[in-house]
């Protein structure tokens, strides 16, 4: 890799659309999201440790095994920064330029939103990656999907905060509550070519199970089918709907309520939410099996 997992979390954002974006969605989980920026301050908040050479030693030994190539840290982080990467349709940083220039409205000529099929795929691979990265990270197979179904119902912080973005943005937002449904009614009617034509599949499938895209496209449809309950679930238990997401995204994303189709699209340029929150649960994760092993 090139860069540390120590530089990575002392350079996320601390503020920004994807930050903003994040904690509109406290409403729905409160309190589960801290924004934890810096190493050894994510060192000191998941361990509880103030003394300068645990702190030292804890982040020594977590920097070796993200950089053992025998571990899956690696793996899960360019899942991560892969999924987030292929889901942007246009340049981020063009729009970044004009962000303190224009309305949301002023961006609208240069984003197209996606075709139905196509938010269908990016969701669906999007959860995918959810579920190869949890492998990676746990040193278990990739394909083991019953172990990443048991541990959903446990997730917290910045895991469920990356979970509640997915069904709010890439499921709420364009597809309707009734997302879910619609996803894997419209899986089930693809066939393996509707992938590779897909930007976002093309980013990660050599990391899908499956020897080839029929072989991915199954592992895809059982991966949604198995997790449906469960999102299902979790949006109606949050009180997750259309109108409380937007009414969250519009403190600060002017136009977005009557701008529906392109919102979807605008968030995901701008809004880099997997990998964010995905260097935020591997920090955690090498954190506490270091603190553990010393």
């Amino acid at each position: 890799m090139s860069k540390k997992i120590y530089e990575l979390v002392d350079k996320l954002p601390k503020g920004g659309i994807t930050v903003m974006a994040l904690k509109s969605l406290d409403k729905f989980v409160p309190g589960q999201w801290d924004n934890l920026v810096g190493f050894d301050h994510t060192i000191k908040t998941v361990t509880g440790e103030t003394d300068p050479a645990m702190v030292q030693a804890i982040g020594e030994r977590a920097i070796t095994l993200f950089n053992d190539k025998g571990e899956g840290y690696q793996r899960a982080l360019w899942l991560y920064q892969s999924v987030d990467s292929a889901s942007g349709m246009l340049g981020t940083a063009a729009l970044a330029n004009r962000l303190g220039q224009d309305t949301f409205l002023g961006f609208l000529k240069n984003i197209t939103p996606k075709p139905e099929k196509a938010q269908t795929i990016d969701l669906s691979v999007k959860l995918v990656t959810e579920v190869v990265a949890f492998c990676h990270i746990n040193g278990i197979p990739g394909d083991s999907l019953g172990d990443f179904l048991k541990s959903l119902g446990d997730y917290s912080g910045e895991s469920i905060m990356r979970m509640a973005a997915l069904v709010s943005f890439d499921g709420v937002i364009p597809l309707g509550a009734e997302f879910s449904s619609k996803v894997l009614s419209s899986i089930k009617g693809m066939s393996p070519s509707d992938l590779d034509n897909n930007r976002t599949f093309k980013g990660v499938k050599d990391a899908i199970p499956g020897d080839n895209s029929k072989g991915k496209l199954a592992f895809i449809t059982e991966s949604f089918e198995s997790t449906q309950g469960w999102m299902d679930k979790f949006v109606a238990e949050k009180g997750i709907t259309q109108g409380g997401v937007v009414d969250g995204l519009s403190r600060f994303i002017e136009g977005s309520q009557s701008k529906l189709d392109y919102l979807g699209a605008f968030l995901d340029i701008s809004a880099k939410y997997y990998e964010h929150t995905g260097v935020q649960t591997l920090a955690r994760r090498l954190i506490e099996r270091s603190f553990a092993e010393l």
